[in-house]
Parts: C-alpha cells; structure tokens; sequence
C-alpha cells in the first residue's frame, strides 16, 4: 500500500469515539487530554494517552504568514501570491503541541476497554478529554485528524468572539488590534522575563513592525 493510500485509510478508520464538552479556547490556550486507541491483534489494544496543546489563535494576514517558517517551497509560493492580492486581509492561525505521556498494552475487548476510560474521565478528568479510535500504524494521522476536526467545529465561535470583541479590526497599517494586543503582552513578558526577547523579536520582525517598536525594545533592556 502506497504511503497516501496508508493515509487515506487512517483518515477513513478514525473515529471519534468521545469528544471534548468544550471547544478550544478564542482568547487562551486549551489543553485536550486524550485516549488513542489502535488495536495490535483481537482483544488486544494499545492506549496511548497524551495531550494536545492548543496555543491562543492569533489572528494572521497573507503578509503576516509570509516570514513564518514552516512551510514548503509551493506553500510558500502560494502565500505569496495571495499576500500580493490581500495583504492584510484576516485570518486565524492555530498551532498545536502533542505530548504522549503514557502508553499501555491491554488485553481486554474493545467495549470493556472503552466503559474503562470513559468511567476514568467520568471521575477523574474534566470537560476537555477525548476518546479516538485509531489506526496502529498511523495512531499519529489518527490524531491530526481529531484535531483538525476539533479546530473546524471551534472555527464559527472563534470567528465570532474575535468579531464582538474588536480583534479583527484593524489600524490604518492594516495591523489587527489583536496583534497589536500580542505584543503589548510580550513587552509585559519579556519585563518579567529577559529570555522571552527572541520570541517578541520574531512577531515585530512579522508584522514589519521592528522599526516601529525598536527603541522601544532597546529601552526595556536598558532598564534590566
């Protein structure tokens, strides 16, 4: 089986079995504990269990995604293209962090196996836990896929909250204020925190706003 034909039928045997009772968060991280299950032989199972970190969504533009590393020659290309057109025309960036945390081998059917975890999250876990079921091979496509299906039904709500809230607007540069806000709260952090510099560094140097902002910076260091 070629590798996108493995792929494909990841994508076709996943299933959700259990989703979170809440979507990711517009103004914060979200932190999605999860339950992978692939099945190595009959009544033989393996439970990974891990976390997806979802960061705050940022609002973006084409001009924005432009300087972000990442992406490959064409999809940069692309961007490009679309950066020429609509400069400043929004969008939402979300980015992810998995950690897998543990992982076990269990001897027991699939039904008993599934009353097990979901009687563990009953008790134990909180509104943000999922159950997925998976293939072995590809428990990681498995993954992305919950989590690409957990951004899309968070997408309208996001979109909203950012529209109610005014984050979307933007100033006469084409910045959105919720940019501006980012980096408003990284001069706060790096105040408190001299190591955190590179990080503001790299979002002025992507908005184009380091000129703007350098004196700024260069007195906060002064004050260390």
């Amino acid at each position: 089986m070629e590798q996108d034909e493995k792929i494909l039928f990841a994508i076709q045997n996943t299933q959700v079995i259990r989703q979170p009772k809440q979507r990711l968060s517009t103004f914060g991280s979200t932190n999605v504990y999860y339950y992978m299950i692939t099945e190595l032989m009959q009544e033989v199972n393996v439970v990974r269990e891990g976390r997806v970190i979802a960061a705050r969504p940022k609002i973006v533009t084409p001009a924005y995604l432009v300087n972000v590393e990442g992406f490959s020659g064409s999809a940069r290309r692309y961007i490009e293209m679309i950066a020429r057109q609509n400069p400043n025309e929004p969008g939402i960036l979300y980015s992810y962090k998995n950690e897998t945390t543990e992982t076990n081998i269990c001897s027991q059917s699939l039904p008993a196996l599934l009353d097990r975890i979901n009687e563990q999250i009953d008790s134990h876990s909180g509104p943000l836990s999922a159950v997925i079921k998976g293939v072995e091979e590809l428990w990681d496509v498995s993954l992305m896929k919950f989590t690409f299906e957990l951004t899309r039904n968070s997408l309208r709500q996001n979109v909203s909250e950012f529209y109610s809230s005014g984050r979307l607007n933007s100033d006469d540069q084409g910045i959105p204020r919720d940019a501006i806000d980012i980096i408003e709260e990284l001069f706060e952090a790096v105040r408190k925190d001299p190591s955190r510099a590179p990080e503001l560094v790299c979002e002025l140097q992507r908005w184009g706003l380091w000129a703007q902002y350098q004196d700024r910076f260069l007195q906060l260091f002064r004050k260390l």
